[in-house]
């Protein structure tokens, strides 16, 4: 498939300017897809060779591969719904007015400092967030992305199915659709390093998020790491055959528009971004990672975009992968738009 030239050519730059170590990507477009492996896994502590079918940390794509499809299914299942409160699920929580809604599109209000946060064990980390954050003003009038939302999502999947996050999201969603090296245990040689910190070191096999890290598989906004295959299988699965059966069209329906209760048109459904085709204004949805991973998908175009790369080895501090990133994001748009007038 030769197609999408701008595209790749801005993705195979990002490892020929050595904005990142590596990179795995897919697009595919109907039956047709591009593949590409190429750089490196690491720098440090040595160069190691990046290979085909190694695991990336997902980071926030956790969100949307996992979290999501998990209470969609419960949702269809009626054990929960968009406007339960979440003191619902999770009674010790201190305000009654957010919802699962809110929760699933950043809409929340939620806020709150935890001193220590990162030195806090599992149980004491839990309880902070659940019984810390306040409301403000921009309840059900801003949008505010933060990951207390899908960590109080995790703790109701928990508290419906009776067990942690990571088997939810094995049960429901990785083993039916066969995502097998899909998981929050990956193999730490086949795991792609992440960030070089003074007191972890090379991250390397566990999250590299510190609430993924602190709760482990209880954590509902990061944790899990797959490969391009997986991602891939997971992408096509929900465009094109409602996760294989497993989710209602009207659940699918519910991920391509606006589920805010905000006036007007805004950028979230449920979890995922909304992004418009610059040619004909069709709902795309996508979502990014920390680490340096994306994910854009087309149900209308039945096309898609899966980039994996670790943009965070060596350091987080990397201002030029989050331009081109943004360049590659409209890039695509185009030519996958332009490829079909």
């Amino acid at each position: 498939m030769n197609q999408y030239p701008k595209t790749q050519q801005l993705l195979v730059n990002l490892v020929h300017q050595h904005i990142v170590p590596g990179i795995s990507y897919c697009l595919f477009d109907g039956e047709q897809t591009i593949r590409k492996v190429m750089g490196e896994a690491a720098w440090l502590p040595e160069e190691e060779p990046l290979r085909s079918g190694m695991q990336y940390d997902l980071a926030s794509l956790t969100k949307v591969v996992g979290t999501v499809p998990v209470i969609q299914q419960l949702m269809q299942r009626r054990l929960v719904s968009l406007d339960d409160p979440v003191t619902r699920f999770l009674p010790e929580f201190t305000d009654s007015r957010p919802t699962v809604r809110n929760l699933l599109t950043h809409t929340s209000g939620l806020h709150g400092y935890i001193p220590h946060r990162n030195q806090l064990g599992p149980q004491e980390l839990k309880r902070a967030f659940i019984t810390t954050q306040r409301v403000d003003d921009s309840f059900n009038r801003q949008i505010r992305y933060a990951d207390v939302n899908f960590l109080l999502l995790g703790w109701i999947i928990e508290q419906v199915t009776g067990e942690s996050v990571a088997h939810a999201i094995r049960e429901l969603v990785t083993q039916p659709l066969g995502m097998a090296d899909t998981s929050y245990h990956p193999s730490a040689v086949n795991a792609v390093p992440t960030e070089k910190q003074a007191v972890r070191g090379v991250i390397r096999g566990q999250s590299h998020d510190p609430k993924g890290y602190i709760l482990g598989d209880d954590c509902g906004c990061a944790g899990l790491f797959s490969t391009l295959a997986d991602l891939e299988t997971f992408g096509r699965s929900l465009i094109e055959r409602q996760m294989n059966g497993q989710l209602s069209a009207s659940l699918i329906d519910m991920l391509f528009t606006d589920q805010t209760l905000i006036p007007g048109h805004h950028s979230r459904s449920l979890g995922w971004k909304l992004l418009h085709s610059p040619v004909d204004g069709h709902i795309l949805i996508s979502h990014t990672g920390f680490t340096g991973t994306w994910i854009i998908l087309d149900r209308q175009q039945d096309t898609g975009m899966v980039v994996l790369t670790n943009r965070v080895h060596p350091s987080a501090k990397n201002q030029a992968f989050l331009d081109a990133r943004d360049h590659i994001f409209a890039t695509y748009l185009r030519e996958n738009q332009q490829k079909r007038l």
